[in-house]
């Protein structure tokens, strides 16, 4: 029994709930991160806890659906279900009760919130059914799923996002999306098991995306920073804002983070074209040192910013 949880937990990859933390991004860009604090953080939480069990369940089915093509992946050929160890009916009871749990407990926030989850599971398994094996679509799908996080955690506390940080967030999805599919490629020359959207991406298309989504990645970032209008809701820790004349308002500082920015996409490419290390994102900012200390940096450098300046 022991042993059986724990290859359900490796087949839900935990590791992998570091990307639903795009949830607190409307909470904190917003500034009202501190606002009726911790209620607001609570909420958003409990929807990370939800879109953690969401995702871990998703992974499972898509597991399963991929279990053939799996057994031929150089690494996916050692996932749980992949390699037999998990048994697909124990696999597939626990993927459908997390998302009969989930769609259950999301009613406790608003419709809204359920609909948002539902379209989130309905992607990402017909993402698995057909759009991973049409070009650009399947691109475009897994960055619609960073999306829709990002909305998630907006609309559980009714939160206002940017235009400018929606864009960066799309632009980063994309960026992330295809620096995957560079690794991908790299890691199946040869192999005679290539999946068919990747038969229709040469190097050099591959090469002129990954350019054109880390530039805007970083350039979107930088017009947000540069642009976006201070909103100073009520609330004990922002109160200075009050005190101080226009021209050092706090998100006009912003702009101090955006070498971080910078940065951080170039150190990303380097791994993706140096060290073939794009296909795991999470792996990618969990293992490698300057990357991990840059986004920490900025994550630092933006609280400052915006609720201590």
């Amino acid at each position: 029994m022991d042993h059986t949880f724990f290859l359900i937990i490796k087949a839900a990859r935990p590791r992998q709930w570091i990307k639903n933390l795009a949830l607190y991004a409307a909470l904190v860009f917003s500034g009202f991160f501190f606002y009726d604090f911790p209620r607001y953080f609570f909420t958003v939480t409990k929807a990370f806890v939800l879109f953690s069990v969401l995702s871990s369940s998703i992974y499972i089915i898509n597991d399963i659906i991929d279990l053939k093509s799996d057994r031929q992946h150089p690494f996916k050929k050692n996932r749980p279900i992949a390699s037999g160890k998990l048994p697909v009916p124990i696999a597939l009871f626990f993927a459908i009760v997390g998302l009969v749990s989930v769609f259950f407990f999301s009613l406790t926030f608003s419709s809204y919130f359920l609909l948002l989850t539902i379209a989130y599971a309905a992607l990402h398994i017909f993402y698995s059914f057909s759009l991973k094996h049409i070009p650009i679509l399947d691109v475009m799908a897994i960055a619609t799923g960073f999306i829709l996080r990002v909305y998630a955690g907006a609309v559980v506390v009714n939160l206002h996002m940017s235009v400018w940080f929606l864009l960066t967030v799309i632009s980063a999805a994309l960026f992330l999306a295809v620096g995957k599919r560079q690794s991908e490629r790299t890691l199946m020359e040869g192999s005679g098991n290539t999946r068919k959207a990747l038969e229709h991406y040469s190097q050099r298309l591959l090469d002129i995306y990954t350019g054109m989504f880390a530039n805007t990645t970083w350039l979107t970032y930088a017009l947000y920073a540069f642009q976006s209008d201070a909103y100073v809701p009520a609330g004990k820790l922002l109160q200075v804002y009050t005190v101080l004349p226009r021209t050092f308002i706090t998100q006009k500082w912003l702009m101090v983070t955006v070498p971080l920015v910078i940065y951080g996409v170039m150190r990303y490419l380097q791994l993706v074209y140096e060290k073939n290390r794009g296909e795991s994102p999470d792996k990618v900012l969990l293992e490698d040192k300057p990357l991990l200390i840059a986004v920490v940096l900025w994550g630092l450098s933006v609280m400052t910013v915006l609720y201590v300046f």
